[in-house]
């Protein structure tokens, strides 16, 4: 069974609302769930409306039936320090490369290091042991988007340069193994608009080249039309009948008047030439023969009310 589930989408579709949303879903009848952030946006504390995530694990949310969410805001300077006390007892030492500047210069030049330590700590919390069982029941990752998710998942590659052997390779061995077994599963959030829908597909092709499974698609912010499909037909066409229209306009109690017929057939056509848009990227996405998760459009926003509601749209 699945214990790691990395969440990955476009930028603007919802991912970082996604991965919340799932943590909820996951935390139930009182399991445990940690949710990782790696980008230092601090998206999950705006999201949950709490102070800024430090580098410890802090519980922000309640699931239902009394499971615990909590949070890790994962920052790769001190997953690096961390690293370096664990396998060589800096301590102290640690701390005043830091102060000079090594860490940051180190991460820099090394990019692929930076992703080692960033997905290590997520590692290290997936595996976890607490008092003879596992500290958490599943570990949500909101992942670098799509554009990245391929080389940031790819820990391997981005460290042969760095290590032949030795610990950071060892790191980097062993974070691969998890990735590609059972125990994980990426998700990718997408909304049904071409470019998404074209780097979702993208992605599932990279990271089915490197061995990774995926997890379901994720279909955000989904908006079920008002008309049928006899009526989006005619919408495209320009032929709804003006006189139906005035007569529904009537039975709304709305004053009638030939530009307000004009205006309502020619925001019909508009929304039945989008109904079909999102129709055929949907089938380029069934195409893929994965599992699709669909999730409604919340018309008020997001807040802790309609993140539960998202949650419980995954738990359904």
């Amino acid at each position: 069974m699945a214990r790691l589930h990395v969440v990955t989408g476009k930028g603007g579709t919802g991912k970082t609302t996604v991965a919340a949303a799932m943590a909820l879903a996951l935390a139930e009848e009182g399991k445990r769930v940690l949710l990782c952030e790696v980008e230092g946006r601090q998206g999950l504390a705006q999201l949950f409306d709490v102070p800024p995530l430090p580098y410890v694990e802090r519980r922000i949310a309640h699931g239902p039936g009394g499971g615990e969410v909590f949070a890790l805001a994962v920052d790769a300077e001190a997953a690096l320090l961390e690293y370096l006390d664990m396998y060589y007892h800096l301590g102290r030492a640690g701390k005043a490369l830091e102060k000079v500047g090594a860490i940051d210069f180190v991460t820099t030049i090394a990019p692929g290091l930076r992703d080692v330590l960033l997905t290590g700590k997520v590692y290290e919390a997936t595996r976890r042991k607490a008092h003879g069982k596992l500290a958490y029941d599943a570990v949500v990752l909101d992942a670098p988007p799509t554009g990245r998710i391929a080389p940031f998942l790819n820990v391997n590659h981005e460290v042969a340069g760095l290590a032949k052997v030795g610990p950071i390779r060892n790191q980097a061995d062993a974070i691969m193994g998890m990735l590609r077994s059972d125990v994980t599963r990426i998700h990718l959030v997408t909304l049904l608009e071409e470019m998404p829908v074209q780097e979702t597909l993208d992605a599932v092709e990279q990271l089915e080249a490197l061995d990774l499974r995926i997890g379901s698609i994720v279909v955000n912010m989904v908006r079920n039309s008002p008309l049928d499909d006899d009526a989006l037909a005619l919408a495209v066409k320009e032929k709804l009948p003006a006189a139906e229209l005035s007569k529904g306009l009537k039975a709304a109690g709305i004053t009638i008047g030939d530009d307000l017929v004009e205006t309502l057939a020619a925001e019909a056509h508009d929304h039945a030439v989008r109904v079909g848009l999102e129709r055929e990227n949907r089938d380029r996405i069934d195409a893929l023969g994965k599992k699709v998760t669909e999730l409604g459009l919340q018309l008020d926003g997001i807040d802790q009310g309609s993140l539960l509601d998202l949650a419980e749209e995954f738990r359904a």
